[in-house]
């Protein structure tokens, strides 16, 4: 886990990579397309078919369960929320708003990202406080701004009480003598989430399919590079595997507008070095998912491309930057994968 921490020596890291990258932007505008996908292939690398998990492993009837979990409400204080609720598939798998919304209606603390190839970041939710999508469905039934239910053996006791569920758990987990358990419903929804892998023209365009991508989007790529921007937008995720502060430079709320200020990961680990630090969100589907940052507090993409150079690189990027980079994040917008926007039937009380 790689987990950058805010002070001199983060700041004086960033400053010697923008060097770097300042040095070798001649080379990433003039070694043509395919220099340029060899370059963005060890920045970042294609998406897997599936993000496994050596600790739940996905069967076809676990995967099945799971989607019909992940949109049951029936499990939720005042029936009204499900997985589904927070992540709409028709709004990939994140909801729109600047918080999401729970049971009692309820506002979240914090806004609710896409469970779009979420399953493979280094933790859940924004200050990394779920170490991953199954402890993220276990503890959202009894999170109070969630489902709100009292207890675990609440939640196991109103699945019971739905007789089609008997047979979907034992044929998912056929080694458990008593299968309807909570952890079991986290498995069985972590292993759906586990197959929810969206790939894009990016992706093509990694894999050698050099004309999948435009030249804008191609220009845009080269500038996310070489301003500094795949520092921590790394990987297949393009983030998503570390954590570092917002507002490096600048305190993020004099440019978000933010009405409260979050103090990040610092209410995990209450180690004041995590004042005002977050998990780095993937930017998969970025254009499809807004409103941006923890709090949704700006709804515009180019507007937190400005920021984000502005607060975490020391950079003022131009209007034609931004178009350029515009473009190539919306060149990550990919394909949902069509089973996933089949929505399921759920088991009758009767």
């Amino acid at each position: 886990m790689s987990i950058t921490k805010p002070g001199n020596r983060f700041d004086t890291t960033m400053i010697v990579l923008l060097s770097i990258m300042s040095f070798s932007r001649v080379s990433l505008s003039s070694d043509g397309d395919k220099g340029l996908q060899t370059r963005a292939n060890q920045t970042f690398g294609p998406l897997p078919k599936v993000m496994a998990s050596a600790s739940n492993l996905g069967t076809p009837e676990k995967i099945k369960l799971g989607k019909i979990l992940f949109y049951e409400k029936r499990i939720s204080v005042d029936g009204t929320v499900s997985c589904s609720k927070c992540h709409p598939f028709s709004l990939y798998a994140a909801d729109g708003l600047r918080k999401a919304i729970g049971d009692q209606c309820r506002i979240n603390p914090r806004n609710a990202p896409t469970v779009l190839n979420a399953a493979a970041q280094i933790s859940a939710h924004w200050i990394g406080n779920r170490t991953n999508v199954e402890d993220q469905a276990k503890q959202s039934v009894i999170g109070p701004p969630s489902f709100g239910m009292p207890s675990f053996a609440e939640v196991e006791s109103r699945l019971k009480e739905i007789d089609g569920y008997g047979s979907l758990f034992k044929e998912a987990f056929p080694d458990d003598k008593d299968p309807i358990t909570v952890d079991n419903f986290a498995e069985a929804v972590g292993a759906f989430e586990r197959t929810l892998v969206t790939p894009s023209p990016f992706d093509d365009f990694l894999s050698g399919d050099l004309q999948k991508m435009s030249e804008r989007e191609k220009k845009g790529l080269s500038t996310f590079m070489e301003t500094g921007c795949s520092s921590c937008h790394s990987g297949a995720y393009i983030g998503g595997q570390r954590y570092t502060k917002f507002g490096v430079l600048e305190p993020y709320g004099q440019y978000t507008k933010s009405q409260e200020i979050d103090e990040g990961r610092f209410v995990v680990t209450k180690d004041e070095s995590d004042k005002y630090v977050f998990k780095v969100p993937i930017l998969r589907n970025v254009a499809m998912t807004g409103p941006y940052f923890h709090d949704g507090s700006v709804d515009d993409l180019q507007r937190a491309e400005y920021i984000m150079g502005k607060i975490q690189l020391g950079r003022e990027l131009s209007n034609e930057e931004l178009e350029d980079v515009d473009a190539f994040l919306k060149s990550l917008t990919g394909r949902i994968p069509d089973d996933a926007l089949l929505i399921p039937l759920l088991p009758s009380t009767n």
